[in-house]
This record gives structure tokens, C-alpha cells and sequence, in this order.
């Protein structure tokens, strides 16, 4: 389609010198001979540009131009004012109510082409960039969607609720960062007498974490052969048997490795025995579960090995341990004390177990509730860096080996 261009100009021989070399250089041509009729033609014509003489009967061309611009309909066609004015004063007024350029009378034919086709060019980049905006804000919007998506199963791999096990209260606390992370931790139900702990941190964000977390989390269920595996042949009750953690880690590093996705992770898995009062746990390099002891002892749960993904570069230890009445595991990921206040300081881990030293007495649940209250106050409505991932275990009245 032809650009359309409207000269406003109260001299005829103006107005026909522009239309004859304009519709020579294929433009489509409209003109208005004072300022009352350009307003109407622009309403009703809807012209791509306008030309404008500032000095005319009735309204003048500074007048016009704030119509102009005044006008949702109309303000975003640029108005070149050709005017005998040539003082910096008259341009400066010119530009500063909306004008798009500012040529001087007599003019020249050559200049008046290349500032109107500077005009159109500008105006097409517009209208690409405005359109690339559009495109890329609805391909954000399905992006934001597919993440809220990612989100929400992230969410529903968490515990749903808190399992009812004898012997234990069982406590959690997840705190999402603005992006979708890898941390995922659940209750495994192993048998009557054995429960499976887990707490995972995949490296990075987004949905390429998310799914690994999926991946990982499923691999983990019972059923999947990771954690518990059939007697092939038995006919003994039971016919199954629970896979030690330092095997459950092994397996998960050469099914997870890092060419296949391109991501590491850490885990601790433990296991606790109910009716002996003990727990067998392995470290893949994720940050040490802490056994805090009735008594005010503080331990790191750190035997294991290196991160999961790297082949069996070294072997997984294992580590084991007596746990009583009254003890607590506290596992929880590093976004714990990896982030900072509003003044770029870090919480840190020595703050960290600073808290929860200060805590060991109380219930788990007020632990955890006690720990997120320091993280809040320490942010002070400050948007986490990572995912704040807590899961609490204390042991009750234990069952007595018969």
C-alpha cells in the first residue's frame, strides 16, 4: 500500500510543488489549506505523515500539532513542520510539543525526501519492534505459564502431608526461590520398621532442574527398585530387601551422570531403624544433616562421597548412628544460609548453626518454624537466591526389640 501523506499548508503553491514530486515518488497525497481542515482530514484520512506549516489563518500549526498529539486516534503519526521560521527558538517549540523533524522555508526537494523517508523508516522499525515485543511477550507469557506449571509438580512431589509414624514427629519447611530449582526432598514408608529420608539440591534453575528432580524423586519410590529390591527366587517373608544408601547413591550416580543432562546433583539419604534405635545413612556431598542430641551434642552427618554424576570417581561411604528419645536430624539444603541481606552479607553456615544450637531443646516443628523466622528477618522481605528446602526428624518413644 501506498504511504499516505498529508501537506498542511495555507499556500497553494507550496501545497502543489510538494504533491507533484511526493505522487511522483509514489507517495498518495492529500491536502488541507488551513489548520481546521487539516485536523478533519487527519481524523477522517488517517494519513501515515503530515507536513505542516506553522503560520497559517485560524489556528496555527503549533496548535495543530498538540491536537495532533493530543489525539490517542492520531498521535503517533509524525508531524514534519515546514516553516520560513528559522530561529533555534521556533525549532526547539516545534520539537518540544511533538513534532518529528523541522524543516526551514525555501526548502530543498532532495532534503525534504530524505527527512520524510527518514520518517518511514523509523516507523517501520517501530512498528517490527513493537510487534518482536508483542511476540516476545506472549512467548513469555507461555513461558511463565509452562514455569507455574513446573512449579506446581515441583510442589507435589514434596510430602503432601506429615506422615503418622510411630516413634517419630516429622517436620517441613520449603521455601521457593523466584525460579524453579532442583530441591526436592519426601518419607520413604520402606517397611514397618525402616522409614527412608531423602533431601536432593540439583545444580542450576528452571525447568531443566525441575525435571531432573522428577526424574530422580520417581527413581526413588519403592517400587522402582532403588531403595527396596525383590529376592529373585525367594519364598521367605520377607522376599525383599532394603538397598543400603551408599548403593542407593551408587545407582543414582551411574543412571544420573553428568554427559546425559548436564547437571549434578547432591543427596543425603538416610535410613532409620525404628525398632533399634539406629540410622545407616550416605552423603553425596550435599550439606551435612545435623543430629542434634538431647543432651545439647551437635554432629554433622558428612560421611559419603562427592557429588552424584561423576561416575564413581570415589566410593560412597557409609556412616551409622544410635539415635534416643529425644534426638533430632535436621536435613536441609544450602540455600539455608547461601543468601544475603538487603547490605549483600551472607547468612553463612556458623550463623547458621548458631540458630540452631540455640534451638536443640525445643520441638522440631518449633526448629524449623523458629530457623524460617531468622531467614525472614535476616532478608527482610528480600527475594530469596535459592530454594530454602528444611525436613525435621525427632525420635519419640522407640519400639522395644522383642
Amino acid at each position: 500500500m501506498k504511504e499516505k501523506i498529508l501537506i498542511i499548508d495555507d499556500s497553494p503553491d507550496i501545497r502543489a510543488l510538494l504533491a507533484r514530486f511526493l505522487r511522483k515518488a509514489g507517495y498518495d497525497i492529500a491536502e488541507a489549506h488551513d489548520g481546521e481542515d487539516g485536523l478533519r482530514q487527519v481524523k477522517a484520512w488517517k494519513p501515515d505523515l503530515i507536513l505542516l506549516d506553522i503560520v497559517m489563518p485560524g489556528i496555527d500549526g503549533y496548535q495543530v500539532c498538540r491536537s495532533i498529539k493530543g489525539d490517542s486516534c492520531s498521535r503517533d503519526i509524525p508531524v514534519i513542520f515546514l516553516s520560513a521560521r528559522s530561529e533555534a527558538a521556533d525549532k526547539i517549540k516545534g520539537l518540544a510539543i511533538g513534532g518529528a523533524d523541522y524543516i526551514t522555508k525555501p526548502f530543498d526537494r532532495g532534503e525534504v525526501m530524505a527527512r520524510i523517508e527518514n520518517q518511514f523508516k523509523i516507523r517501520h522499525l517501530t512498528y517490527e519492534l513493537i510487534l518482536a515485543n508483542a511476540e516476545l511477550t506472549e512467548k513469555q507469557k507461555r513461558l511463565d505459564e509452562d514455569l507455574q506449571a513446573a512449579a506446581g509438580i515441583q510442589r507435589s512431589l514434596l510430602p503432601q502431608k506429615i506422615p503418622q509414624i510411630e516413634g517419630l514427629d516429622i517436620a517441613w519447611k520449603f521455601m521457593p526461590s523466584e525460579q524453579i530449582g532442583g530441591d526436592i526432598f519426601n518419607v520413604l514408608r520402606l517397611d514397618e520398621d525402616h522409614i527412608g529420608f531423602y533431601m536432593i539440591d540439583i545444580s542450576g534453575h528452571g525447568v531443566p532442574a525441575a525435571l531432573v528432580t522428577f526424574s530422580v524423586s520417581q527413581a526413588l519410590q519403592p517400587h522402582m527398585g532403588y531403595t527396596i529390591r525383590k529376592i529373585p527366587g525367594s519364598v521367605a517373608c520377607p522376599d525383599y530387601e532394603i538397598v543400603p544408601p551408599q548403593e542407593v547413591l551408587k545407582a543414582l550416580d551411574g543412571e544420573y551422570p553428568w554427559d546425559r543432562f548436564e547437571k549434578f546433583l547432591t543427596i543425603i539419604y538416610l535410613i532409620v531403624n525404628l525398632r533399634e534405635g539406629s540410622l545407616v545413612y550416605s552423603n553425596a556431598a550435599h550439606p551435612p544433616p545435623l543430629l542434634l542430641h538431647q543432651d545439647g551434642a551437635f554432629k554433622l552427618l558428612d560421611k559419603g562421597g562427592t557429588i552424584i554424576g561423576l561416575d564413581g570417581i570415589l566410593p560412597f561411604e557409609e556412616g551409622e548412628e544410635t539415635v534416643r528419645e529425644g534426638d533430632k536430624i535436621l536435613l536441609y539444603t544450602d540455600g539455608v544460609f547461601e543468601f544475603t541481606n538487603e547490605e549483600g552479607e551472607i547468612f553463612g553456615e556458623k550463623r547458621f548453626y548458631d540458630v540452631v544450637k540455640s534451638l536443640i531443646q525445643k520441638p522440631i516443628s518449633a526448629i524449623l518454624d523458629e530457623i524460617v523466622a531468622a531467614i525472614q528477618n535476616y532478608v527482610k522481605g528480600a527475594n530469596l537466591q535459592d530454594d530454602v528446602s528444611l525436613l525435621g526428624i525427632e525420635f519419640k518413644k522407640r519400639k522395644i526389640n522383642t
